[in-house]
């Protein structure tokens, strides 16, 4: 039965979460601000947040900045996972990345199914890793972010889920 091994010691994942908006700014970034209350309050370290605009180099390099940073080892997005022409988020992380992760995308769509039926579609989520690094892109809606968090990454980011996680991956990772 899947579920957290209360034996095991919890191992905090130290994280970067960044805003893909042309109009968020801090004081309405309410997805940003739910992924990172919900990392604190599963015990993760917060080291990075930041806003920047829809934009592919200013993206890029924010990312590749994070990616390329030894004490990063999560990185989530929200925002511009959609397909207009704006949003290119899911486009910027897979050009960055080493190894897609295809079932993160399938399983949120699913989940978020649940919640919105037939319009998941419209969503483009990723997870990917990249030096050692996972991405996870997410819709900019609160709820897009609150339905990832709950549902897959608390579980996955936590060491101690069995059968397995992510979390307990990143040591492995960081020593090829």
């Amino acid at each position: 039965m899947p579920g957290i091994d209360e034996k095991l010691p919890f191992r905090p994942v130290r994280m970067a979460i960044l805003t893909v908006s042309d109009t968020r700014t801090p004081e309405t970034d309410t997805s940003g601000d739910t992924l990172a209350q919900r990392a604190k309050n599963a015990g993760h370290h917060v080291l990075y947040r930041n806003i920047v605009a829809d934009d592919q180099e200013r993206l890029k390099k924010t990312l590749k900045a994070w990616i390329d940073m030894d004490d990063v080892e999560v990185i989530l997005t929200t925002g511009g996972t959609g397909v207009t022409g704006r949003d290119i988020t899911p486009d910027v992380v897979l050009e960055l990345s080493d190894k897609e992760i295809p079932g993160f995308g399938e399983l949120f769509r699913w989940i978020s199914f649940k919640h919105i039926g037939t319009s998941t579609i419209q969503s483009r989520a990723v997870g990917v890793l990249s030096n050692a690094t996972f991405i996870f892109a997410l819709p900019g809606s609160t709820g897009a972010c609150r339905d990832a968090w709950d549902e897959i990454l608390e579980k996955q980011l936590d060491n101690r889920h069995r059968p397995c996680n992510f979390a307990e991956l990143i040591p492995r990772l960081r020593e090829e």
